[in-house]
């Protein structure tokens, strides 16, 4: 072979190498062998039919939708609690709330005017909620020591900002939003926290809560103007996620984009309010007399808040595919607990929670199947089958031991929670709960556990005024808890009792206590 010969061959299988290198089956191949990025996306108050892959018919969110045409969608998900409080702490440490430090909201009110605003806006030791113990392990501490870079941006209220129990002593490298979750109750606050400091905006004082001028005209777009103010807390909240992501692309990054959204009071961006109120028609105005903020078109609001939420999410992973980093992501979307019923919000008009009940004492509080069965989407190109779905029961509490499989820690020993990665990956050797469990000490004090097809409810254990229930439903034929047959099935009654015990230990914090939670479980009166 001559020289210039030699030299040809040479360099058509250099460039045939090169060509094998950067095809895209082989990019994915790289990529298969990487820790994914990991975003979870955490709505509050969002109900488990309002966006469109669980069959909302109001409401549109095309980006979410997406989501699900291009990754799974699981059925029978839960929160770990049916408020914001617990539900985050659960999430964040992998505990179910029979062990858990959080069991309900504790705003700390032995501070003193920890309601209000104004005095908190002077005071940051109002702020916030009781903390978390220094020792608490999260998520975002194991996810650190493997790595990633972590960051949080929305809602925290797991500890006020003068304690150790805030994001960046939790494990956090960057966190930008509300360390406080009262303050959350405006969307238009006087300031966020970016890391540990206050960062002031220029909004006016209008306090949660505040009513119409009197003498308003209820029908006079003008008579709201004081809700609608400068800096829209939710739009700053996505500008420095998004920073994150691209200051941290070339590391892996957990982002944990706790939302605010949907959230009472209704405050949305006027685009979108003005789309609803084209697409609903006329409504009454609601005049804040269920707490919260004055809307004068609730519904068109409170689907407007969702929208915004969507199209932030489009924008996101618009972002990601821009980046180069979209197929190397893991994004999950969920909510913290079911819709609420409060602050103008219409839940039975969107039919929020369907197939289940979303009405006081069924949906958000209360540990019914529309308080705390929620929605999660899953979506991780190259490993997640696109449209698939799963009945596989899963739980918040799942999470820590999920993103431990994923990423590469090991999970705390006292983990309550079973990885759900065999059901991503589709894979047969998913492990089962034998059961999950629930116990609530607010609205009354409740517990609640599941066991394959059947449920557990009792109510009332704190009310001095009614007598506690005994509830159990099988919701393979009774999915809208409608049929209590405790009478019928001693057994699992009796399982229920010795699950309890095995499960439940004694909070710290008095107001977590349910007196009663272990007697009577064979004695006490049946909710037919």
């Amino acid at each position: 072979m001559n020289k210039s010969i030699f030299i040809l061959v040479i360099s058509l299988l250099l460039f045939s190498c090169k060509d094998v290198n950067n095809n895209k089956d082989n990019k994915n191949e790289v990529i298969s062998d990487s820790r994914p990025n990991i975003i979870y996306i955490l709505a509050d108050d969002l109900g488990y039919a309002e966006i469109g892959a669980y069959g909302q018919e109001k409401i549109e969110t095309p980006n979410i939708d997406a989501l699900a045409k291009e990754g799974m969608l699981f059925t029978q998900h839960y929160t770990s609690a049916p408020v914001c409080a617990p539900a985050r702490y659960m999430l964040l440490t992998g505990t179910h709330s029979g062990k858990a430090h959080i069991r309900g909201n504790d705003e700390w009110g032995a501070r003193g005017e920890v309601w209000n605003y104004t005095a908190m806006a002077k005071d940051a030791t109002l702020e916030g909620q009781r903390p978390m113990p220094d020792s608490t392990i999260t998520i975002a501490k194991k996810l650190k020591e493997v790595g990633y870079k972590t960051g949080i941006f929305g809602k925290w209220g797991l500890g006020a900002p003068h304690t150790n129990s805030i994001p960046t002593k939790m494990g956090f490298d960057y966190f930008f939003g509300y360390n406080c979750q009262r303050q959350a109750h405006t969307y238009y606050p006087l300031h966020l926290y970016k890391n540990e400091n206050r960062v002031h905006l220029n909004n006016d004082t209008i306090a949660p809560n505040t009513k119409l001028a009197k003498g308003a005209d209820i029908n006079d777009p003008n008579s709201y103007t004081n809700y609608t103010l400068n800096e829209y807390a939710p739009d700053l909240i996505f500008n420095e996620l998004s920073s994150f992501v691209v200051n941290n692309k070339e590391n892996p990054f957990f982002v944990y984009w706790a939302t605010p959204v949907p959230h009472a009071p209704i405050q949305a961006p006027q685009k979108w309010v003005d789309y609803y109120v084209k697409k609903f028609g006329g409504e009454e105005p609601y005049l804040g007399e269920k707490g919260y903020f004055p809307h004068q078109n609730p519904r068109a609001g409170y689907a407007a808040m969702i929208s915004y939420l969507d199209e932030n999410i489009g924008k996101l992973v618009n972002q990601l595919k821009e980046e180069g980093i979209y197929d190397n992501t893991l994004i999950v979307f969920t909510s913290d607990n079911g819709p609420t019923f409060n602050g103008g919000t219409d839940s039975p008009w969107f039919n929020s929670a369907h197939p289940f009940k979303s009405e006081l004492g069924r949906g958000k509080g209360f540990v019914y199947e529309g308080g705390i069965r929620v929605p999660m989407i899953a979506s991780w190109p190259g490993r997640i089958k696109p449209g698939s779905t799963t009945d596989h029961i899963s739980v918040h509490y799942d999470v820590m031991a999920t993103l431990g499989d994923i990423a590469g820690y090991d999970s705390p020993a006292h983990s309550d929670g079973i990885s759900f990665m065999p059901t991503l990956l589709s894979n047969a050797n998913q492990n089962q709960h034998e059961f999950l469990y629930w116990e609530f000490p607010e609205y009354g004090g409740q517990l609640a556990i599941r066991m394959g097809d059947y449920k557990v409810v009792r109510t009332g254990l704190k009310d001095p005024k009614r007598e506690s229930t005994l509830e159990l439903y099988n919701l393979k034929t009774d999915i809208g808890e409608t049929k209590n047959i405790a009478s019928e099935h001693p057994d699992i009654i009796a399982r229920a009792a010795e699950i309890v015990e095995q499960e439940h230990t004694e909070p710290d914090n008095d107001r977590f206590k349910i007196p009663g939670l272990k007697e009577g479980m064979t004695n006490v009166p049946l909710n037919q």
